[in-house]
């Protein structure tokens, strides 16, 4: 599902990036929570295709989808 984000210890300290890159999902994601668009992005990094950009996006998205939050309240 996702075949252009990939995760190796080695980059990064195994954060998921873009195939063939040292650009994490984390990077694109700050990119865009910045202000940039898409378009922004892909004429800054000429290497990035709208496919990384957009599977990046949906990694992200799956991510956080099955995420637990658990709140809980300290007395005094």
């Amino acid at each position: 599902m996702f075949d252009r984000i990939t995760s190796d210890p080695a980059i990064l300290g195994g954060k998921p990036i873009i195939r063939g890159t040292r650009i994490s999902v984390e990077l694109i994601l700050e990119w865009i929570a910045s202000g940039a668009t898409r378009g922004d992005i892909l004429r800054k990094h000429a290497h990035l295709s709208a496919e990384d950009v957009g599977q990046a996006l949906a990694y992200a998205a799956a991510a956080v989808r099955n995420e637990v939050l658990v709140t809980t309240e300290v007395g005094d």
